[in-house]
Formats: C-alpha cells, structure tokens, sequence
C-alpha cells in the first residue's frame, strides 16, 4: 500500500491569507479512526469552498485538507462491519471541516460516519449528488412527508441553477411535480427546463420587497437554498398548508417576517441539516437515491476535475457561478 499521497492543502499565510496547493502527505498523517478508505470521487460544495478559503465558521484549525464528501473503497478497517473492498459513501459529521477531507486521495474516519454504497448507485453516480444531492433529497422528502403530491401544485426552487437547486428540479421531476426555478442566471433556462423544471423565472420575482405580511398565495410547497429576503417572500406566498423546505443562507442568514404565514395559513418551515443527520436516516435516503428517486438526468448535472483544476473551480463556486455539480475525481489514487 501507498504511503504517500496527493491533497489540497489550506495554509495561513503571515498576512493572515489563506493559501491553497497540492502537496504529498503520509497516511501516518491522518487522525486515528476505524476506516482507512482510498477515495476515488469527492465534489465541490459551498462548505468546501468557504473551508478553502480559511472561513473558521467552518474550518477552526489550519493548515487544512477540504472535502465535506467522499467516496471511495475501504483499505483498512478495525470493524467487523466493513471490510477491505467494501465501496462506501462518507459525507457530513466532521469530514472536510476540521478532519481531513475528501479533497485527499485518502481519508480515516470512525466507521459511523460511513454508509455502504447502494446497490443501483456508482461511487460516481453518488458524488454527482454528493451532499449537495443529498440535501436535496432531505428537502424533497420533507415535502412529501409533508404530503405534498403531484397535482397539488407549483413548488418553488430557488438558487435553481446550483447543486442542490438542480438536483431537486430532478427529483421533483421524477415524482411528477411541477417546479418553478427561481435563478439569478437566467441564461441557464435551457439547462433548467432539460432537468424538468415547467417555468424558470428571475429570482428578482421571488424578492417581495413590498414589506407585507402576506402575498398573494402561490406556492404549494418551497425549497430555498438562499435564505435572507427571498425565503421570507417565499414563506409569505406559501398556499395554506404547505410547507417550506429551507437548507441554505447563500444571501443571507437572516429571515425577517411575522408569524402571519404560520398562524393564518398553516404554513411549516422545515429546517434541513445534512451534517448530523443520524446514520440509519442516512442510509434510507441513499437507498431512495439508488432505487426509485435515482434522477434520471443525472449525467447533464455533473462534470468532472482533477484536483489540479479544483482551486478555479472554487473561486467560480465563492462568485455564485457554479452550473449544477462539480465532481473531483483523484486519478493517480493507487
């Protein structure tokens, strides 16, 4: 087995900069844990981007190694639950944000964090949702737990043309649900409406600036990946009943409105976090992935990079112009 291997590695600079390159580092190097697993994929999330920038809301310790997401095959392994060979998907916990990341060709872990690959599902398929996919599937199963079904309406997606926006234009198409995607990039209509949604409209139609309490009722169900004023907006035309899925604060962590929307028109804001999700929900989530939710445009979400063009790729992703998903393969991983 290899000792070394290749990483992205986040230094403070003397100026109080942050600095990102490829280094060689020793397996030794890792933090104690029950999995030693070579990873094969790992993607590009908003976390990894602001972890790679030295942002310590995220990442308390530096010098650093990214990638809240991994996929890959167990080396080593101090359980009898897995064993040398076993394929596994490792996202969420720890991973990337203060343990080393999915950004290295290797990564330890403690066996919890770590959920068998489906059956139905590629190590690649699996990093083209990555967490961003995931999340998107926590959102949409929260709708439809909810008992939101096809025919009740339009749901709205916003920030649509990113990671978790796109893949849940893809699973809201597969169930049959109509969506409206709510962009600032309104030049990607095309590449939206091939991932199933019905409408694609500027975001600034979702930005009530009017200071009502209430709008007119559209929505029979959300999932913001925004925050701030336009998950306000989109609570307050929310059809009674329905429900809001809210997993992102990209504009804003704020959310400023009255209880109007709750105690007049019964509408529930579903709160979303895919870090400390236990591992039993895990597991049900991927096997919906791999089976019956499994989107069928999965290929025209994703692209591939090597960890020599992921420093570009971070910077598109930090200026809010990331299409879609951005899956880090490590090629040279032996």
């Amino acid at each position: 087995m290899a000792q070394a291997f290749r990483a992205m590695w986040v230094e403070e600079q003397p100026d109080g900069s942050f600095r990102r390159s490829i280094v060689t580092r020793s397996i030794d190097d890792l933090p104690p844990g029950d999995l030693l697993v070579r990873v094969h994929y790992s993607s590009l999330n908003y976390k990894d981007a602001l972890s790679a920038s030295g942002n310590r809301g995220v990442t308390r310790v530096y010098p650093h190694t990214p990638g809240v997401d991994a996929a890959g095959v167990v080396v080593e392994s101090a359980v009898a639950a897995f064993q040398p060979g076993d394929e596994v998907i490792v996202i969420g916990y720890d991973l990337g944000m203060n343990t080393p990341g999915g950004f290295g060709e290797y990564i330890r872990v403690p066996a919890e964090w770590a959920v068998k690959c489906p059956g139905g599902l590629t190590l690649y398929e699996s990093m083209m949702l990555g967490t961003a996919g995931f999340t998107a599937a926590q959102c949409v199963g929260a709708l439809v737990d909810h008992g939101l079904e096809a025919g009740d309406g339009e749901v709205l997606v916003t920030g649509a043309s990113g990671g978790v926006g796109s893949v849940t234009i893809a699973l809201l198409s597969n169930l049959g649900i109509p969506t409206v995607a709510a962009t600032g990039k309104i030049e990607e209509a095309a590449y939206l409406c091939d991932l199933g949604a019905v409408t694609v409209i500027s975001r600034d139609e979702v930005d009530d600036t009017s200071g009502r309490a209430l709008l007119r009722e559209r929505w029979a169900g959300v999932v913001d990946t925004v925050g701030g004023n336009i998950l306000a907006s989109a609570i307050k035309a929310t059809r009674y009943g329905g429900a809001v899925a809210a997993c992102g604060n990209v504009a804003s962590a704020s959310l400023e409105l009255t209880v109007y929307p709750f105690i007049l028109r019964g509408v529930k804001l579903l709160g979303i976090d895919s870090v400390r999700l236990p591992i039993d929900a895990r597991r049900r989530l991927w096997q919906r992935l791999a089976g019956p939710w499994k989107p069928a445009a999965l290929e025209t979400l994703a692209r591939t990079v090597t960890l020599e063009a992921l420093d570009a790729e971070i910077t598109t992703i930090l200026q809010g112009q990331q299409r879609g998903r951005v899956v880090l393969t490590h090629r040279s991983a032996a």
